[in-house]
Order: C-alpha cells, then sequence, then structure tokens
C-alpha cells in the first residue's frame, strides 16, 4: 500500500536581502501580570518573560515588582533598592537569545541571483 505523496512548490516572492531584521531593542514599555514580565520593543515587538525565570521578581509582592524603572538608553529595567524590597536589573538584550552580526558576505549568499537561480531550478523540476 505505497501511496505517492505529492509535492506542491512555491514560487519565492521574497529574496531574505527584502526582509527586514531589527539590529537593536529599546523598551517602550512594561507591563507585569501574575505569571509574565510583558516587555514591549519600540520595534513593536513583545517579549514575555515567565517570572520564575527571575526568582527575585517571582518571589516579589506584586507591589514591589511594579516599582521598576527603565534606564535612560532604554535597554534595562531596573529595581532599586531604596524604593522596594528587590535589588536587580534586567537587560532585555539577555532574553532576546543569541545575536547574529549579518556581515556583507551573509547578504551576498542570498543575492537576487542566487534567489532566481532557486527559482528556475523549482520550475525545471515541475511536470
Amino acid at each position: 500500500m505505497d501511496e505517492k505523496t505529492q509535492v506542491k512548490r512555491y514560487r519565492v516572492q521574497h529574496s531574505i536581502d527584502e526582509y527586514t531584521f531589527p539590529a537593536e531593542a529599546h523598551i517602550h514599555a512594561v507591563r507585569l501580570d501574575e505569571k509574565h514580565m510583558h516587555v514591549e520593543l519600540t520595534d513593536q515587538r513583545v517579549i514575555s518573560i515567565p517570572l520564575w525565570w527571575i526568582p527575585t521578581l517571582h518571589n516579589a509582592s506584586d507591589e514591589d515588582r511594579n516599582k521598576f524603572q527603565i534606564n535612560q538608553s532604554r535597554t534595562m529595567i531596573i529595581w532599586d533598592p531604596e524604593k522596594c524590597r528587590i535589588n536587580d536589573e534586567i537587560s532585555i538584550a539577555d532574553y532576546l537569545g543569541p545575536v547574529k552580526e549579518i556581515s556583507e558576505q551573509t547578504t551576498a549568499d542570498y543575492s537576487q541571483k542566487e534567489t532566481q537561480k532557486q527559482i528556475a531550478e523549482a520550475k525545471t523540476r515541475q511536470p
């Protein structure tokens, strides 16, 4: 009972260098709920960080959690121990994952010619 699976191929509409990848992360707003810290960035991304990842926040009261400040460069969230019972600083870059520098060599690998070559190869494979 071998069934033949049909593979559907689609044309690549945009090359990789047409996409926009944010290079920086600046905090626009921070909101805390019972389980997460939601950080809205200026480029409209929203990052939700589980509070259990940050023991000082996880074990703190709601009142103390909400006594934070965003630093002047908008890259860190700071709790001042003189204003609350939390003494912590959180850099948003630590929660974005590894950042890979995109060099000109990398973008050259995904050039328009390469994409057109892939499209042409896909067309020749179609029945």
